[in-house]
């Protein structure tokens, strides 16, 4: 257990943040040989949320749940969280609330909530990959009400998520970001403050601009192969270790190759995700490659896969000679 691993614990194994000491291996904060136990708020337990809140809970701390969906989040009682049918009930105790859920309008809708029944003095974390220019407006609204705020989104889908190593970006107050460093390391191996509120945003959007040259490159790559009567397994194996390697190669290309396009990150959300990136880049540079996988992704929403894997962007080329 945590409490019985942390006797055996040397204070040279953490890191000093104010007065506290974090323990990195066991991502708790400790004060005076005295491990803090977080009341936690989390809204939004869909593909990645419920394995993120999980690593909090699996932790030690106080979790309580909402999901639009009851149902969807009910399952997570027999794992001993506390899921609650209204917002209210689940934030109104809570010292620290996190928010993951599906596009900008929610987040919206949800912190409209929050800011109603939250209690003075709570931090507020939206890991939604959402607008940057939302994001500001949330950030000044807490400040208004003696809360604070970090848009924090994520990136390593699925799996990233199930094995707490996500990359974690975030904009807000440094020192609202040092308080919560103990409770991302719970979930993610790559921690990155990027400065005033909206800058986690714009730094997933950066990522997700990557993200789509990477795709589209691994589909053509499979695409090709094909056409040329290739072992599609052995090419990739040839070229992911080279320049050609990514992430994408590593971990969506065999999802791929066993014709699996569930959703590790759906095709839905990544299309928000590029006219987020769209909107921010209204009246400035052009760019031409996110807007032509847009257009592709697009394409396949209408076709009714939006909530299929972005891995399933292979699809556009299949059907298109």
């Amino acid at each position: 257990s945590i409490l019985s691993s942390l006797s055996m614990f040397s204070y040279s194994a953490g890191i000093v943040f104010s007065s506290f000491l974090f323990n990195s291996k066991f991502c708790v904060i400790i004060e005076n040989r005295r491990v803090i136990i977080m009341k936690i708020a989390w809204i939004g337990t869909g593909v990645m949320g419920k394995h993120m809140l999980l690593h909090l809970h699996e932790k030690g701390h106080d979790v309580s749940v909402y999901n639009r969906t009851y149902q969807k989040a009910e399952p997570l009682k027999k794992e001993g969280i506390h899921v609650c049918k209204t917002i209210e009930e689940c934030v109104q105790k809570a010292e620290v609330i996190f928010t993951m859920v599906g596009y900008p309008k929610d987040v919206e809708e949800v912190y409209q909530e929050i800011f109603t029944h939250v209690s003075k003095g709570a931090i507020l974390v939206d890991m939604t990959t959402s607008s940057p220019q939302l994001a500001k407006q949330l950030y000044q609204k807490a400040k208004e009400l003696g809360l604070s705020m970090l848009d924090a989104p994520v990136s390593g889908g699925d799996s990233g998520a199930k094995n707490a190593t996500l990359s974690i970006m975030a904009g807000g107050d440094k020192e609202t970001y040092e308080k919560i460093v103990p409770l991302f390391s719970c979930m993610g191996t790559s921690l990155h403050y990027m400065g005033e509120a909206g800058n986690g945003q714009h730094c997933k959007a950066c990522n997700q601009i990557a993200v789509a040259g990477a795709v589209a490159a691994m589909s053509e790559a499979i695409v090709y192969a094909k056409a040329q009567g290739l072992e599609v397994e052995s090419v990739l194996d040839a070229i992911r270790k080279g320049a050609a390697g990514s992430w994408q190669m590593d971990h969506t290309a065999p999802r791929v190759l066993n014709n699996d396009f569930e959703p590790g990150f759906y095709i839905k959300h990544f299309v928000k995700d590029m006219h987020i990136v769209q909107q921010e880049m209204k009246d400035k540079n052009e760019l031409q490659m996110l807007n032509s996988v847009c257009s592709m992704y697009e394409e396949l929403e209408k076709n009714g896969e939006g909530n299929k894997g972005t891995q399933a962007l292979l699809h556009y080329y299949e059907n298109v000679k």
